[in-house]
This record gives C-alpha cells, structure tokens and sequence, in this order.
C-alpha cells in the first residue's frame, strides 16, 4: 500500500469531514419522499434559457415529474417571462398538452388556450375568457380563477423556477449567492449552437449526478474518447453555501490524434485541448494557469454549469423516484462560420457525446450493486470533494426545519 498523500481538500475543509458515505440515501424510497419535499419542492430549479423563447407569445412548457405537474412559461407582452402551473382552473385539465419533456408554442396574442374547454388565459396568468360564462353561477368570478403562478426569476439567462408558494430564500440571486457572481459575466447567449441530449436512467439522480462531479474516473471510463487528456487532480476548490465549484485540468503532454488536432485547428469546439481566457471572467482560473479546461460548477441541487473558452454546457438530473431519473445534457457552441467549423463542431460534439454515453453507462450498475445491500457506504478520496459536499449540503436541507 503506497504511504498516503496529504488531503489537500479535507485539510482546506474539515467541517466536511473523511468518512464514508451511507448509500441509503441513493437506495430507500423514505428517504427519496423527504428529499423531494424538502429539496426540489422548495429550491431554485434551472428550467430554461431565455433564447428559448425570444417573442412575446413564445412559451415553453417543462415537465417537472418530481412534483407531479409541468410548468408553462411564457413571454408577456411587456418582455418579461413569467411561470404558471399547467392545470386549467375549470376542471384541472393541463393547459397545454405536452409532446416530450419539454414543448414549445407560439401565441401572437400572447395567451394559451385550454383545448377541453376552450377557456383562455394570458401572458400575466389571467383568465380573459371563458365560453358559455353565463351558464356559471354568480359565485363565479374570472378573477379568482388565474392560472396557479410559479416564482420565476432569471440569472444570466437561465430561467429558474421555485414551486414553493413561499420560497424562504428569494429572489434568485440571494439564493446562488456567491456562485451567482463567479459564473456571471460570461457570455453565454453568445455561444448559441446547442447539441442537446437525454435520456431516462435507472438510478437514482445522486447516482447519476455524482458521476459527473469529479474527474478521478477520466483515466478509467474515458480512456476510448479522452485517453490522457485530463488531469484526475482538481484545482481551485470552492464551497460556496450549498454551492460548489473546481477547475479541471488538462494533461499538456498528451499529443491529439490527427483528426482532432485539425479539428481544434478549425474552431474551439473540443475540451481536449489548450484553452484561451478572453471570455473568462476573472473569478475563473484566477491564476490563468495554461492547463486549465473547463470549470466544473454544482448549483445545488441537480444543475451541473460548466464553462471554458468558446465553450459551455450543463447536466441536469431530475428525480423521477428513487431509482429512476431523467439526465439533460446540452453542449454550447459559437455558430460555425463554414462548413469546415460546421465539420469540426461536429466532431467535438460526437466526441463530446460518447464521453456521456461512458459516463451515463456506470450509472445503473451502480445502483443495481447498492441495492444489492452488499456494501453500505461508499468511500471517498480527497479529490471527491465536490461529492462530499454534497450529501453534506443534502443533510443539512434535510434536517432544517
């Protein structure tokens, strides 16, 4: 046994401590009530991207299977984006009817319209008509019938929901805090081009999270797609509240196949390579070191943002019960100029996707092998910090009151 290495991290953060991690939390469906209730029914969830829908009218309808319902957003007159819950104040019947995961509309009169029974509402929720009103009862007003709102807000141009209906941390910002300021300033509208992903896992969403939370897996899961390519040792550190945040790191010595040092040669599309900082703002990689990659940002609770030059992407894990989750992942480019940056986006994003088919491929094993029962925690390195961190963070939710 090689003699242990100081532990960096544990050192810097000792309120989080060394031990092992129960695997109850991933495997007991008790414990998934509680999470859902206290966690996803009262935290800031990422739902969307303003680009999404740029026009008045434009709506987008997400589905939030956690809490049993989907939200609408949509675009008022007056630009600004509001969310409502998706049940039609008649007889509860979804406003909009969803076709995936995620809809989109259009309404040049800015309203959505009940298809059962035709009643119909605006931009702001309100309810504006109603056929046949005159057969309601007197004790009918369209004024106490609006559509249910849901908080919204927006932060860099991510559209954040909270289905509490009285949030105790609002707005937003006070809610992201500090991680709120180290990842603004970047300039994610530009980076428009999205190769966007999902798919339904048989695992519970930390399982499928936490794969994606450190880089001590590159060496092993990735030697096919990044052979080399990266560091397993993590840089600039920060817990910031429920937050988290690190640098990844490449390895300067590993040399690009042929195909992909053209590729990089044509646009910085891949994370396998050198990367610059003029679209960085100063919080990230502070010290400008040359082998810096991406930053690896957790919002707590399911939003993983990553950012690097000319490049952004995110992974988001929603609940769908305690062994069961839908993963979102979506990859940021700058639009290409010719076809030879069309060829070498593509190219990074095909690279970029079997790296999540490799990761996503861990995903149910695991949890198949912690309802085994056979092991009851999970060990962690130093370098798994950013995991520590958050069944810490998920603990201390857990147990407010």
């Amino acid at each position: 046994m090689n003699a242990p290495t100081e532990l960096k991290w544990a050192k810097k953060y000792p309120e989080l401590g060394t031990g092992p991690i129960p695997v109850e939390s991933c495997i007991s469906p008790e414990f998934y009530e509680i999470e859902r209730e206290k966690v996803f029914m009262k935290t800031w969830l990422k739902v969307g991207r303003v680009e999404e829908i740029p026009n008045v009218g434009d709506y987008k309808v997400k589905k939030l299977a956690f809490a049993k319902t989907s939200v609408i957003l949509i675009r008022g007159k007056d630009q600004k984006i509001r969310g409502f819950h998706n049940a039609c104040s008649h007889r509860g019947n979804k406003v909009v009817v969803e076709s995936g995961e995620e809809t989109f509309g259009k309404s040049k009169a800015a309203v959505v319209t009940c298809r059962f029974h035709g009643w119909v509402y605006d931009a702001e929720g309100a309810l504006v008509n109603v056929p046949e009103e005159e057969k309601f009862s007197p004790c009918f007003t369209r004024e106490e019938n609006d559509l249910t709102k849901v908080h919204t807000d927006i932060w860099e141009g991510f559209i954040f929901v909270n289905l509490d209906p009285s949030p105790e941390v609002t707005p937003l910002k006070e809610y992201l805090g500090d991680m709120g300021e180290h990842l603004s300033n970047f300039p994610y509208d530009k980076l428009s081009k999205c190769y966007s992903y999902y798919t339904y896992l048989d695992c519970n969403w930390k399982v499928a999270h936490d794969a994606f939370a450190e880089a001590y897996h590159v060496s092993t899961i990735h030697a096919g797609s990044f052979p080399n390519a990266f560091s397993s040792g993590l840089s600039d550190v920060q817990l910031m509240g429920p937050h988290r945040t690190t640098a990844i790191c490449l390895s300067l010595k590993n040399e690009p196949t042929p195909v992909a040092k053209i590729a990089n040669s044509l646009a910085a599309a891949s994370l396998v390579s050198k990367r610059g900082a003029t679209m960085l703002p100063p919080s990230i990689n502070p010290s400008r070191r040359e082998d810096f990659s991406f930053e690896l940002s957790v919002l707590f609770p399911n939003l993983l943002v990553h950012v690097a030059e000319n490049i952004w992407f995110t992974h988001q894990f929603w609940p769908m019960g305690p062994g069961k989750t839908l993963w979102e992942g979506k990859y940021y480019l700058a639009e290409p100029k010719n076809n030879s940056q069309r060829w070498a986006l593509e190219f990074a994003q095909c690279l970029q996707r079997n790296a999540w088919l490799e990761d996503t491929g861990t995903m149910e094993d695991t949890q198949i092998a912690m309802e085994s029962g056979a092991k009851k925690f999970m060990h962690l390195q130093d370098e798994e910090i950013l995991i520590r961190h958050g069944y810490h963070t998920l603990e201390n939710f857990i147990h407010a009151k």
